[in-house]
């Protein structure tokens, strides 16, 4: 038996879309045992097939090492919530890739491991950090994934923001338009090239300002409820670094401010929906075989 422990993770950052992407301390572990037929414990009936995604990385894996088709008991222990925009897709991707590695002798390295687990994934921007752990910036070069990591400054505080209900990535990205004019574009790229300092420096202003965003957040923004109302409640409690995470609806503050979480808890008790506060370090470690 193999046990994976893979971090969530936060993407996209405002101006850092479908490239940036940081781990954070929330987990999922999955074990991974050797069967004779596939079966899970720990996730809802409708995901226990052959499509379950920690499963298809696991078959990923096996063929690039020219094995014949394997069944495994898949036990998940899931502290990541399912479509709230925290990478719990790339995690069960990541588990599932590296288990069948380590099954096997770990004769792949995280870089080969990462291009599989991107392949069914689409994009790297969540699968790096899951993997790698830390702040990561990713593309396509072809077919290979280009991913390199960034510091993130000690004093910089995570503060997700959970609603309670979902919002799937297909519908997140229905919502974004096929073109956008030459001048938001400009705009992205000047503020993606400035965020990774930002980080590193763990100035909110600065990380206020390079947040801004005109590719994807104001067009999402619309589906996430309540979204005015905790952005106002953040910046009344004196954080303007705010993004969605991922295609959301989970939303992030970012601060240096350790009293910040427990007044923002505070400020959202009066709000519709029950959001959940949850202050969550950087994680630097990414998937491990435990």
């Amino acid at each position: 038996m193999v046990t994976v422990r893979v971090p969530a993770t936060t993407a996209n950052l405002a101006a850092g879309f479908d490239s940036l992407g940081c781990a954070l301390g929330l987990y999922n572990t999955l074990s991974f045992t050797p069967a004779e037929e596939l079966s899970f414990t720990g996730c809802d009936k409708e995901y226990q097939t052959e499509n379950n995604l920690a499963y298809q990385a696991y078959c990923s894996v096996i063929k690039a090492l020219g094995l014949e088709k394997e069944y495994v008991k898949i036990d998940i222990e899931a502290s990541i919530p399912v479509s709230r925009g925290l990478g719990s897709s790339a995690a069960l991707l990541a588990a599932g890739a590296m288990a069948a590695n380590a099954l096997h002798g770990s004769p792949l390295s995280k870089k080969e491991l990462l291009a599989l687990c991107t392949e069914i994934e689409g994009h790297p921007d969540n699968v790096a950090p899951a993997l790698y752990g830390g702040l990561t910036a990713s593309f396509m070069e072809g077919s290979e994934v280009i991913s390199v990591s960034y510091a993130v400054h000690p004093d910089l505080r995570f503060v997700a923001l959970i609603p309670p209900f979902p919002l799937s990535t297909h519908a997140a990205r229905g919502v974004l338009p096929a073109f956008v004019p030459y001048d938001d574009a400009v705009f992205n790229t000047a503020h993606a090239a400035v965020l990774p300092a930002a980080f590193a420096r763990g100035e909110e202003a600065l990380l206020a300002a390079a947040l801004q965003d005109r590719l994807h957040q104001p067009y999402r923004r619309s589906l996430i409820h309540e979204y005015d109302e905790v952005e106002r409640i953040a910046a009344e409690n004196g954080c303007h670094a705010f993004c969605v995470s991922g295609a959301g609806p989970t939303l992030l503050a970012l601060t240096t401010d350790p009293a910040f979480a427990a007044r923002m808890e505070e400020g959202v008790k009066s709000l519709s929906y029950r959001w959940q506060v949850m202050e969550l370090p950087v994680d630097f470690e990414g998937a491990k075989v435990l």
